[in-house]
């Protein structure tokens, strides 16, 4: 008889926020599989736990994953933990859980504190549904696409931050939804630095840019409600592109991609 996945979130900075339930998994499970070893023996101590562990990150994911499978199949309980949230959210152990099912072993959720729906909480700017896109893409397509997603979308988006890419995040997202879009930064959740702060995306990015920001960040950004994409705006993107080099159609493809202009309006303009 195959055994059971354990998918267990972890404190995302207080370990007061730890489960009774957390703990007595942990204890019982025969090995927990963690994104950083050290940081999880870190709380083990803290529970007043030993297991034995092992490394699942995502340079070494696709080659635990069949370690994970083999621990199942022989009927071992498996614990999944990542770096103070919850796996398969941002970080590893989806495919853990397709290992899982393939062997017939029973995944069960342990959930407990999150970054996101903290976030959401403390921002006061959702009433109902809200997008998680995770982390910003670090350039190309995939990047001029979410961005494009995030400012057309109505309802508000969530997004996590790293503190030596933020400012270049955020101007970027000012670019495309408008610098005076709303946001709610909620950095150091549970934390002792604790912040919740409000404003717009130009005043974040000034604010940044004076004192660079650090640690855990989460992003709310409001929805774009019904605003129709600026024409100016996807224009004026497009010259600057083309003063750095980028041929007229280029220019006005990356542009559409970023602001919802269409592309044709937006080229017909600059060679007019």
């Amino acid at each position: 008889m195959a055994g059971r996945l354990y998918l267990c979130a972890t404190p995302i900075g207080n370990l007061e926020d730890a489960s009774p339930r957390l703990s007595r998994t942990l204890a019982e499970v025969d090995v927990v599989y963690a994104e950083d070893t050290r940081r999880t023996a870190k709380l083990l101590a803290a529970l007043g736990v030993t297991a034995e562990l092992r490394s699942f990150f995502v340079g070494n994911e696709r080659r635990r994953v069949a370690d994970v499978a083999a621990d199942l199949a022989t009927g071992r309980d498996v614990a999944l933990v990542t770096d103070a949230g919850s796996p398969a959210v941002s970080d590893p152990g989806a495919a853990a859980v397709a290992a899982a099912r393939q062997v017939g072993a029973e995944v069960i959720v342990v959930p407990g504190p999150s970054a996101v729906v903290a976030a959401v909480m403390g921002s006061g700017m959702v009433q109902g549904r809200f997008v998680f896109e995770g982390f910003l893409e670090r350039k190309g397509r995939d990047r001029s696409q979410q961005l494009h997603r995030i400012a057309a979308s109505d309802a508000p988006t969530v997004l996590f931050l790293s503190p030596h890419r933020a400012v270049a995040d955020v101007e970027a997202l000012a670019e495309a939804c408008g610098s005076d879009r709303q946001v709610c930064v909620a950095r150091e959740l549970t934390k002792v630095h604790e912040e919740l702060w409000w404003g717009s995306l130009d005043q974040l990015a000034a604010r940044w840019r004076d004192h660079p920001p650090r640690g855990e960040i989460t992003l709310v950004i409001a929805g774009a409600g019904a605003v129709p994409p600026d024409i100016e705006r996807g224009l004026e993107m497009a010259r600057r592109l083309m003063s750095e080099g980028k041929t007229a159609s280029a220019a006005a493809r990356e542009a559409a991609e970023a602001t919802g202009v269409p592309r044709r309006q937006i080229y017909d303009r600059l060679v007019r």
